[in-house]
């Protein structure tokens, strides 16, 4: 796709849910929500439509819509205007997100394309999330105040997570800080679209903190799932380079477990891990250690936890068609990596 381009509907997440009249209505709410991001994101001076567009014409699964519409179907108006909304708003802010993150980063490509910094400087891709947090607000005010409100905690809990992970452990336990980093990063912006679909279509107090509650699980297997990958995937098939954490000196969870192991390999991995490795000859080496540790398996034993999590929290859930969608969803993640 080109850049400057608005987004295109159907960015789904291309998953067989198991119910035909379900993946209707999820490609239907889908497309309601790709209108409303492609109008307000149509929204500003012309000078910056290539800039605020940039990565949400360069595709992406659209995820966090796609958690907010299959929470909306355990109310009685799953496609409510406030749920496609809602389900807007939690991806305008995750594209915010990802303009601050790859500044920070210094990253170089996104979804396949250049990088908003790269592409341009660093201040328009700053200054290009802040319009896209403007975004958000706006579509929030024509919600209501808890929406309001419920956000606020979210943008400080993102910003909270981010700035953990930035001044690092200080001396606490390298494993609980990674964990709350990633709920607060990944975990509760996820939580949030299950939290905003299922309020939004009318659900049951206790259906809405349960759906919260599943998303915040399913972000933690999300994102250890990508970890394990980022280490040991096949590039063939996972399209990454295994190791890019590593080269930027970010230790995930299989790598933190390793280098708690009391083994030749985690000793070894101890005095090579002391910051971003920038050789490739060490990267390779470093990978090759990991292999050789309990890392990658108690990472997804982990992740496990968090699956069971979800499921404990489904029984509680009506029983129709969105129910095990989200549980199909859920184990496939964990099934990519075995």
């Amino acid at each position: 796709m080109t850049h400057g381009t608005t987004p295109s509907p159907r960015h789904g997440f291309n998953l067989d849910l198991g119910d035909e009249a379900l993946n209707a209505r999820l490609n239907s709410g889908l497309e309601a929500v790709e209108d409303r991001l492609r109008a307000e994101l149509s929204r500003v001076e012309s000078f910056l439509t290539d800039k605020v567009t940039h990565l949400a014409a360069a595709g992406g699964k659209r995820f966090r819509p796609m958690m907010a519409l299959l929470c909306a179907e355990f109310g009685p108006d799953p496609r409510s205007e406030n749920v496609v909304r809602g389900a807007t708003v939690v991806e305008v802010v995750h594209l915010a997100t990802l303009y601050h993150d790859d500044v920070m980063d210094e990253a170089e490509r996104r979804r396949g394309v250049e990088s908003a910094n790269a592409r341009w400087t660093n201040t328009v891709a700053i200054l290009a999330g802040d319009i896209l947090f403007a975004h958000a607000s706006r579509l929030m005010s024509a919600m209501d105040l808890d929406t309001v409100g419920h956000f606020a905690d979210t943008f400080e809990k993102l910003v909270t997570g981010q700035m953990r992970e930035t001044v690092g452990a200080q001396g606490g336990d390298p494993v609980e800080h990674y964990l709350t980093v990633i709920e607060e990063k990944t975990g509760v912006l996820i939580s949030s679209a299950a939290y905003l679909g299922a309020r939004h279509a009318g659900a049951e107090a206790d259906v809405v903190d349960r759906c919260a509650r599943i998303g915040d699980a399913v972000g933690m297997v999300f994102q250890i799932v990508d970890d394990i990958i980022d280490i040991f995937s096949d590039p063939e098939q996972s399209g990454k380079t295994p190791g890019t954490d590593l080269r930027e000196g970010v230790f995930t969870l299989p790598v933190l477990y390793a280098l708690e192991e009391d083994s030749p390999a985690g000793e070894e991995l101890r005095g090579l891990l002391t910051g971003p490795l920038t050789d490739d000859a060490d990267v390779a080496h470093a990978l090759d250690l990991l292999a050789q540790t309990g890392g990658r398996e108690r990472a997804l034993d982990k992740a496990r936890e968090y699956l069971a999590v979800v499921e404990e929290e489904l029984e509680g859930l009506p029983d129709i068609p969105a129910r095990e969608a989200l549980r199909n969803m859920t184990r496939m993640t964990v099934e990519r990596v075995g």
